[in-house]
């Protein structure tokens, strides 16, 4: 059989050799004599777990805390942090002095009409009135 390397260094194996291997996705390759060596390598979801833990740095106090916050112990305690502050912050909701003063958009734009109309009307009084 025959198989041909891409451009871009990939191999398609014919399907009659992966059957005959089975379920596969990763294959450990080495260099032999001249030769390809594939070996296929099924990867356990906790090898790849403790791969990314060495690699992350993480030892186990670390890892223990997190569990415990994620369980609700230590986000319980923050939620009820967040709670007191909010409440101590606006008990109920205040508007501030300067939002109460200032009109709502739309009514500062329909007044901004009555007087640009107001004005028109008083111009063509007088126009009319000369």
């Amino acid at each position: 059989m025959l198989a041909k390397l891409t451009s871009k260094n990939q191999l398609t194996l014919p399907k009659s050799v992966t059957e005959a291997i089975g379920p596969v996705q990763y294959f450990e390759v080495q260099a032999r004599a001249g030769q390809i060596v594939l070996t296929p390598v099924r990867i356990q979801r906790g090898d790849a777990l403790r791969a990314k833990l060495a690699e992350l740095a993480l030892d186990e106090k670390t890892l223990e805390a997190a569990a415990a916050w994620a369980s609700g112990e230590g986000a319980q305690k923050t939620g009820s942090r967040k709670k007191a502050a909010a409440a101590k912050a606006s008990p109920a909701k205040k508007t501030s002095s300067a939002a109460a003063k200032k009109p709502a958009p739309r009514r500062e734009a329909a007044a901004s009409r009555a007087k640009n109309e107001g004005s028109v009307t008083k111009r063509a009084t007088k126009v009319v009135s000369r």
